[in-house]
């Protein structure tokens, strides 16, 4: 694991240190070579550059955050912000279905907003696939 979000995950309580553990797993183990760095102070994951998954500690628990979730027509997803973004909150590791966040997580390969090039457009977002 990348030893910056490694500390991250350690720096959390326990209960959120097994949550961000677990999501870290889950995200190296079905994002095989996506860049991973910690920007914005919390642990994100790219694909050419552009942000798709990325996980951060909020009041209450952890929120798993899919940049461009919107459009995995996901119930369990919560649109997030006035772009493509959707959430899931965790306060437990139990409230984790592995089997649903891997395929969100193929989903954010299939499905991706060109985030890296939204200041250049000025705010307008366009599809990459």
């Amino acid at each position: 694991m990348n030893p910056d979000i490694q500390s991250y995950n350690d720096s959390q309580s326990d209960e959120e240190r097994e949550i961000c553990n677990m999501l870290a797993k889950i995200i190296f183990e079905n994002l095989i070579g996506a860049e991973n760095k910690i920007w914005h102070a919390h642990p994100v994951w790219f694909i050419d550059g552009n942000p798709v998954v990325g996980y951060s500690k909020l009041k209450g628990g952890i929120r798993l955050l899919f940049w461009s979730g919107q459009s995995f027509d996901e119930d369990t997803l919560i649109a997030e912000g006035s772009f493509k973004a959707a959430e899931i909150r965790f306060s437990t590791v139990e409230q984790i279905n592995p089997s649903d966040i891997k395929r969100y997580l193929d989903k954010s390969i299939k499905i991706q907003w060109d985030y890296k090039n939204l200041i250049k457009r000025k705010g307008k977002l366009e599809r990459l696939v």
